[in-house]
């Protein structure tokens, strides 16, 4: 095909147009209001592992500015402003993610709803893999997939098995290794290929220390109310029952930002309109966020993300 050309045919086109369709009547006959927020904003997520593009602007425009990450910021002061159920299907970015199931640019479903816990959220996801796959997910927990999988349990495997299990498996770390580190390496490098089955999957109750937003499990502080559904090998969306106390908030971010640092990267700044909404009060919720591409390419069983997207990094 030309270069110009989209990399997607017209037939994958249609079909992308009509989940996006489907996707949008499932929010409308759930009450939930569609809204839209800035893409470039002054705030973003800290996280250790995602990197926002930063957009430097005169002074008098504000300073710098990101291209956010997610939505999920500008979504949450919404919350607490007074909205009770939203979505959004908009465009993010990240830096350094470009290969077969990486674009960094790229389609993101994001929701939150008032009151959800984290059965609620996980139920809600499936009935929405329900309808744009044709499948009912089923659920398995992150310690019962790892022990499966890996033969460790990771909630209480001390630090020098879970570093040999990595090593022995081609981990090559560096002065900075930490628990998380070989977790997610196990979890991308056995784990994750483990879940190849033609059912989509939904892991929930992710170690305390992947807690992100969310808030930890009542019952068992050893985990955190994350939930993440996987189809042929391939996350699909990430979900929480949110984190609404500001102060843990505050200290996760300042702890994200010291391990940043640890790996040359940049902070991100902590204080921002989210923490001051925090500060006011974020009402008990519960959000996912959902990578669009991803989905359209195991549902309609593509192999890369070039070929369910229109114009993909190299042809942008």
């Amino acid at each position: 095909m030309p270069s110009f050309a989209p990399s997607a045919s017209w037939e994958v086109l249609r079909r992308r147009a009509e989940l996006f369709a489907s996707l949008r009547r499932f929010f409308d006959e759930r009450g939930f209001l569609e809204v839209e927020t800035p893409l470039l904003c002054r705030d973003s997520v800290v996280d250790v592992h995602l990197e926002p593009f930063v957009v430097p602007l005169l002074a008098e425009e504000g300073g710098l500015r990101y291209l956010q990450t997610s939505p999920e910021f500008a979504m949450k002061r919404m919350l607490a402003a007074g909205a009770e159920a939203i979505y959004q299907v908009t465009r993010a970015f990240r830096r350094g993610e470009q290969g077969r199931w990486h674009n960094p640019e790229f389609t993101m479903v994001e929701w939150y709803r008032v009151g959800d816990d984290l059965r609620a959220g996980m139920a809600h996801l499936a009935e929405l893999a329900d309808r744009l796959l044709g499948q009912v997910p089923r659920e398995q927990s992150y310690a019962e997939a790892f022990r499966e999988s890996v033969g460790i349990d990771p909630l209480e495997a001390p630090d020098e098995e879970l570093s040999e299990a990595a090593r022995v498996r081609g981990w090559n770390g560096s002065s900075h290794d930490e628990r998380d580190d070989w977790l997610d390496f196990l979890f991308a490098t056995v784990v994750v290929p483990s879940l190849r089955a033609d059912v989509p999957i939904l892991l929930y109750h992710y170690p305390a220390s992947q807690a992100a937003l969310a808030r930890l499990a009542p019952d068992d502080a050893r985990v955190a109310e994350r939930f993440e559904l996987f189809f042929r090998g391939v996350e699909l969306a990430n979900g929480y029952h949110e984190l609404t106390d500001a102060n843990e908030w505050r200290r996760r971010a300042e702890s994200a930002n010291e391990r940043r640092r640890k790996r040359g990267r940049p902070p991100i700044p902590v204080e921002s309109w989210l923490l001051e909404a925090m500060e006011q009060g974020l009402p008990p919720a519960s959000g996912t966020a959902l990578g669009f591409d991803r989905l359209v390419m195991t549902a309609l069983g593509k192999e890369s993300l070039a070929e369910v997207m229109a114009f993909p990094w190299d042809r942008a």
